[in-house]
């Protein structure tokens, strides 16, 4: 019979909704429920993709001796961690600090009924241990009341301080030095023969491709540009998409790899992931031209909106690690199968290119495809141009064979956080790769999350089988914020202008901290053991990061100056952890440098849409990270703060502005074009710390060029 997860909406939680286990979703009731028996709770937080969750439900959860087991020793309670980060994060740091360990999922987390604070902590249990840990914390909380409470309050205190932000007031002035600290620490930890950082499992850690690509651009103009940090973010972007993070066929990245060389990756595909990946990419294709970032880019961006975007515009959160109850069953293959599905020629030219003239890759037995050499080295009878074309459809065939296996689960929520970093995303790609389709993409999706979860002004976190739920987070709004300013740089809407307005407001009212800096759930949350107020990276960028970009932008573009008060004093705050781990916090460093040098602003107002497109397209032209430029017809009346000054002139005018500084309007392409050649969009060279000499890049790999598998 199915438990109370049954009336849930989240397929994670729907799928343990026929265990056997009592399972109760988290809510006063269920709180409720342990106060009153004074049963320890089991808190379980997982999420749909996750395969280790998917092992210890079949191991534990449906399991009848376990859930006996479970049910009379505690109250059972089941969280999608995609659905309340809040808890996660909580419950994550109480394990990392309790079992001085790395968290994950599934997070298997025992707390007190009263305060529910931690008991004892741990990730994925097997069956035969997980018993014996049931009856042990249950008996343990039974006899040692007084040690669970001072543990409790130990717990908590250490809680407390882990936000490590300070008061505004009371820190020191802001510098770029950090940026030329965390750029030396990745170099520490870069493998310079795969690209990435540190050792297996390698995740793509796309915020510090961001910063190095950004430490580059503020050299582009001095004698010795950084070409190192030009070269770890190619090649790094390089060795991703030809190993196995990268799906050959469909398009799009897996989470990780669980090797250093990027060959076999754990397969579930995530939103948040692919979403930062296609701005990365298209980045990278913007600062260098090489035409191969632009295609994994728009590659992606394709699979997202065939295999990720719902009919009704919003986009799906995540796509399984299983298929048939086996990590990537789905996605690998046998050489008969491929040669069974593609002519000789074909075959021939697609076992050279992903490599399974070799050894099998994955567990000895099958292959994961990857490319194995460069298409200027595949077989001496074809031409390159014949090569590609025999590659090309090879892939139309292999995956067309591959739809016909049994898919991995899709997870069908719409969260409001991730869909903005998609936005993003798209909105990037629809300006560089010249895909308007893109743009309409990203459009339907704002215009999703406007009608299904933006409600009497307040925003919401997800929807699902037509409900909207949960109050959203500090991400959720500093992100769908931040991709429709990324949209708007690509065409103009005033309807999404109002609103990351309205998103900033609501950061500023409902989750600044006075002191500086915003917590990750509003003031009006569900009241829990802690209220974190994340500063660094994860998983996704810090909701801080994103925020401070938010205020300084539209800040600067609307000359608000409250938003570049609240966003300096987050950064002031934040300066500790800034300070002494860098690296960690690549978000706010690039906030930091859009705070010390202002960024500049261009705005177009015209009536010809073709002319107005051609100074778009040269303003947009290359890696600009601090240029913002919008287009808006001269019809368009009633703009807000600064915009309003922005006047039409005749059939086409620019103003440009460097922070607070503006130059007299342009009416002429060409003076457009000088006018962006001589304004610096980076901090002059003395301003910036001085630290030890400049490394060069490898002379043969000044930027890492697709291909080259050296």
């Amino acid at each position: 019979m199915p438990n109370d997860l049954s009336k849930e909406t989240s397929p994670y939680l729907l799928q343990h909704a026929n265990n056997p286990v009592n399972w109760l979703a988290w809510n006063e009731k269920s709180l409720q429920l342990a106060r009153e028996q004074n049963k320890p709770i089991l808190l379980s937080i997982g999420y749909s993709a996750c395969h280790w969750c998917h092992v210890m439900a079949h191991e534990s959860f449906e399991d009848e001796a376990v859930a006996k087991l479970m049910n009379s020793l505690f109250i059972n309670i089941k969280v999608d961690r995609e659905e309340r980060p809040d808890i996660d994060k909580i419950y994550q740091a109480a394990h990392q600090l309790v079992a001085r360990a790395p968290g994950g999922w599934p997070l298997t987390v025992f707390l007190t009924p009263d305060e529910q604070v931690p008991i004892f902590t741990g990730t994925y249990f097997p069956r035969e241990l997980f018993k014996k840990v049931l009856a042990r914390v249950e008996d343990y909380f039974q006899m040692h009341a007084s040690k669970v409470s001072a543990q409790g309050e130990a717990l908590r205190n250490a809680l407390r301080h882990l936000d490590q932000s300070i008061k505004a007031e009371n820190s020191g002035d802001l510098t770029l030095a950090p940026l030329e600290t965390a750029k030396e620490r990745l170099e520490a930890s870069f493998d310079e023969n795969y690209g990435g950082f540190g050792k297996a499992p390698k995740f793509p850690h796309s915020t510090h491709i961001e910063l190095l690509l950004m430490a580059w651009r503020r050299t582009i103009e001095e004698q010795e540009p950084d070409l190192q940090s030009l070269y770890m973010a190619t090649l790094t972007l390089t060795r991703m998409a030809q190993g196995g993070l990268y799906d050959h066929l469909a398009g799009g990245f897996f989470r990780y790899s669980v090797d250093h060389r990027w060959a076999i990756p754990h397969f579930e595909k995530m939103l948040y992931d692919n979403a930062a990946l296609i701005s990365v990419y298209v980045d990278a294709h913007a600062a260098t031209g090489e035409p191969f970032f632009g295609l994994i880019a728009s590659n992606t961006a394709d699979w997202v909106v065939q295999d990720m975007q719902s009919p009704a515009g919003g986009y799906y959160a995540t796509l399984d690690a299983d298929s048939e109850g086996e990590e990537g069953k789905y996605y690998l293959w046998t050489p008969a199968e491929i040669e069974a599905a593609l002519d000789a020629d074909e075959f021939t030219v697609s076992s050279e290119y992903f490599g399974l003239t070799q050894a099998p890759n994955f567990d000895g037995k099958a292959w994961h495809l990857l490319i194995n050499t460069s298409l200027e080295n595949l077989s001496q009878d074809l031409t390159k141009h014949k090569a590609q074309q025999k590659l090309d459809s090879a892939r139309r065939k292999l995956l067309a064979f591959r739809e016909e296996r049994v898919a991995p689960s899709r997870d069908e929520k719409v969260l409001a956080g991730w869909n903005g970093l998609m936005i993003k995303a798209m909105a990037r790609a629809a300006c560089h790769l010249d895909r308007d389709d893109l743009e309409v993409s990203a459009t339907r999706a704002v215009d999703f999350i406007h009608s299904k979860l933006w409600k009497d002004g307040r925003l919401l976190a997800s929807h699902k089988d037509g409900r909207s739920r949960f109050p959203a987070y500090l991400d959720d709004h500093a992100f769908l914020a931040e991709g429709l300013i990324e949209l708007l740089r690509y065409r103009w809407r005033s309807s999404d202008l109002v609103w990351a307005c309205q998103l900033a407001d609501v950061l500023l009212e409902q989750f600044e901290d006075p002191g500086g800096g915003f917590f990750f759930t509003a003031h009006d949350h569900e009241t829990l053991i802690h209220r974190p107020k994340p500063l660094s990276d994860e998983s996704t960028p810090s909701g801080n990061g994103i925020a401070v970009r938010v205020l300084l932008w539209l800040g600067y573009l609307l000359g608000e100056h409250r938003y570049l008060v609240a966003a300096e004093r987050a950064l002031k705050a934040a300066w500790p952890v800034i300070e002494q781990y860098p690296e960690a916090h690549s978000s706010l460093l690039q906030a930091l440098e859009l705070a010390l040098a202002p960024p500049e602003i261009v705005v177009i107002r015209g009536q010809v849409a073709s002319v107005m497109k051609q100074w778009q397209r040269c303003i947009n032209a290359g890696f600009h990270p601090n240029r913002m430029s919008i287009t808006i017809p001269n019809d368009e009346d009633a703009l807000p703060g600064f915009l309003a000054q922005r006047q039409p002139r005749n059939d086409i005018v620019a103003y440009v502005c460097k922070g607070r500084k503006c130059l007299e309007p342009i009416t002429q392409f060409r003076e457009l074009t000088s006018v962006l050649a001589s304004v610096a969009t980076h901090p002059a060279p003395a301003k910036r710390p001085i630290s030890k000499k400049r490394k060069k890049a490898p002379a043969k790999h000044k930027t890492a060029l697709p291909g080259k598998l050296t």
